[in-house]
């Protein structure tokens, strides 16, 4: 089972963002960040003939590639290749090899037999640095020097320009399209009498790449830094929208819009983005694995939050004890869900790393009517036609062995390495301008947003509950969704679960609490966490029900169709809901 060197927080998103990337049908701008160094670095065409028993040097000079035999036939009893899989000139008049030495001059060793044929692996990817010794000899591991700095430099492999730090804050994902928002959002915002709807969905719609923008830049920070403040960032900025606009309609005293965007955004990913993961992803495979003791960890924290919001309900409508007696008894419910949740993230980031490093099973998927057989990109390129646009020579003089090995070996469903490493994309100065940036456009976006509500759920026939419990936190995930969606259909359910899991674990255990401190330090007793009983029955349905279908560590469609149906009752039942002085 394989595993990565280091958990951080971020690195569950920044993985699943690269992977999300990497899809063309996902993102049309994928040739501004995805450049062919990243392909360099997962084929090394000397490495691997060397692996081969090809001499480099010795291709330079090979007669060229010439017209063989494409039908498919037996590989007993042929002679046209050797036991290296390389083409075999035995039977060449013109090509004598002195008896115990192969092409390259070097003795010939007895292969050893092996089960399967020269064709049997065809698509599996480079693995390099897994080189074993000849002598058997383990390599000795070099001892890394820690960096106790709070950030640390790492080295891009492409430099960085004007040209493709603009591209890459602002092409980066097609989500960014919808920038040209925030501006007239803005404006509208400032222009009196302008009408309170339009202003609503104007920013609405300009604060859902603005987030997009902010995870970005917080990733790349991320980066940088250690496993602590990594986490320490993560907790920051994880949520910085949904606590952006929670601290604006906390201002001007919208308790209710608050407490329904929070117990949304738990919904949000816990249903319908973990719903759609388990529903995409299963279509073409009969089950998916993911790691089973992050997810009941993450189940158990789930469970202690929602206790720790019925409690404070159920003591404020079963009593006639004044407000204040429930607000001390939320906060300091508050001050333990904040000591939980740092305990959680010393024990994934310290004490349990390894176990939150753990790789799951992959499944590979149902063959699709269009996919490629298993050398089917081979076959066709042996053939003259298949070789007409790949020369010798490239313009420099070098010779193409390398290139052509790369075609011959491709996947033939298209998809590569998606693994970004630590490449940074943007400087570290542009990385916080853009975090800066971001966060000020956000607000001012928020503010103008939060202003538009009471018109909205007034004059334009929209529950308060549906507005926080449905459309709110869209603003803040809808970029997090997408990412979840696409790793998922690739069978990264790992990072499906962290994006998903993860952002409902820090609203539920780090963002409610954390807002019932501020409205504390505000002097707003009824900021709490006796929250609406529909509210808490149906947060209380959805982690059951999720608690239910993670608990085995695996998922399949059905699942996924179950949490989004449930959504969707949800969201039929907030429509109808009545209104806050009415109920």
């Amino acid at each position: 089972m394989e595993r990565v060197s280091s958990v951080n927080a971020f690195q569950i998103k920044r993985q699943a963002h690269a992977v999300s990337r990497s899809d063309a049908g996902w993102n049309p701008f994928r040739h501004v960040w995805n450049k062919d160094h990243r392909r360099s670095q997962t084929w090394d065409g000397n490495q691997a003939e060397s692996q081969k028993g090809i001499n480099p040097n010795d291709l330079e000079g090979s007669s060229p590639i010439e017209h063989s035999q494409t039908a498919p036939v037996s590989s007993r009893g042929i002679n046209s290749f050797d036991g290296h899989g390389r083409p075999s000139k035995e039977n060449d008049p013109d090509f004598n090899v002195p008896e115990g030495t192969d092409v390259s001059g070097d003795t010939v060793v007895p292969p050893q037999t092996t089960a399967t044929s020269d064709f049997g692996i065809r698509n599996r990817k480079s693995e390099k640095g897994a080189e074993t010794p000849i002598d058997g000899d383990e390599p000795e591991k070099k001892k890394k020097r820690k960096d106790h700095s709070m950030f640390k430099h790492i080295e891009p492999k492409e430099p960085f320009t004007v040209a493709n730090q603009i591209q890459r804050t602002l092409l980066n994902s097609w989500i960014n399209v919808l920038l040209v928002a925030a501006p007239i959002g803005i404006v509208l915002g400032a222009i009196p009498n302008m009408n309170p709807i339009a202003i609503f969905v104007v920013n609405f719609i300009a604060i859902i790449p603005l987030a997009a923008m902010l995870s970005y830049a917080t990733e790349e920070i991320a980066l940088r830094t250690g496993e602590t403040l990594g986490g320490l960032l993560n907790a920051s900025f994880g949520n910085a929208v949904e606590l952006i606009v929670a601290i604006m309609a906390l201002v001007q005293g919208k308790v209710v819009i608050v407490q329904t965007s929070l117990i949304g955004s738990v919904l949000s990913n816990l249903l319908l983005v973990m719903g759609m993961c388990f529903f995409f992803g299963g279509l073409r495979r009969q089950e998916q694995y993911f790691n089973m003791t992050v997810a009941q960890t993450a189940a158990s924290l789930l469970a202690l939050a929602i206790a720790a919001i019925i409690i404070p309900t159920v003591f404020d409508k079963e009593t006639t004890l004044p407000t204040a007696s429930t607000a001390a008894l939320s906060r300091g419910t508050s001050v333990i869900l904040l000591v939980v949740y740092a305990g959680y993230l010393y024990f994934q980031l310290k004490t349990h790393q390894d176990v939150f490093a753990e790789e799951s099973q992959k499944v590979p998927m149902r063959p699709s009517k269009r996919a490629l057989h298993p050398g089917a990109i081979k076959k066709g390129m042996v053939g003259p036609a298949g070789l007409m646009g790949l020369p010798g020579k490239n313009e420099e003089g070098s010779s193409n062995n390398a290139e052509l090995q790369k075609v011959l070996n491709a996947n033939p469903t298209g998809e590569e390495d998606d693994d970004e490493g630590e490449d940074p994309q943007l400087s570290f100065t542009v990385a916080m301008g853009t975090l800066v940036g971001s966060t000020v456009l956000i607000a001012f976006c928020a503010e103008f947003l939060v202003d538009s509500i009471d018109y909205v759920t007034t004059s334009g026939g929209i529950s308060e509950e549906f507005l926080g419990l449905i459309l709110l936190p869209i603003v803040g995930n809808a970029a997090e969704h997408a990412t979840a969606v696409t790793v998922a259909i690739k069978d990264k359910m790992d990072l499906a679960i962290g994006v998903a899991v993860g952002s409902s674990m820090q609203v539920s255990l780090f963002l409610i609490p954390l807002l019932v401190v501020i409205g504390w330090g505000m002097g707003n007793d009824d900021m709490n966490l006796s929250f609406d009983l529909f509210q808490v029955a149906v947060l209380f349905v959805s982690v059951l029900l999720v608690n239910y279908l993670i608990g085995d560590g695996k998922s399949h469609w059905l699942e996924g169709m179950l949490l989004m149906c449930l959504y969707v009752i949800i969201a039929v039942c907030s429509w109808w809901y009545p209104a806050t002085e009415a109920a």
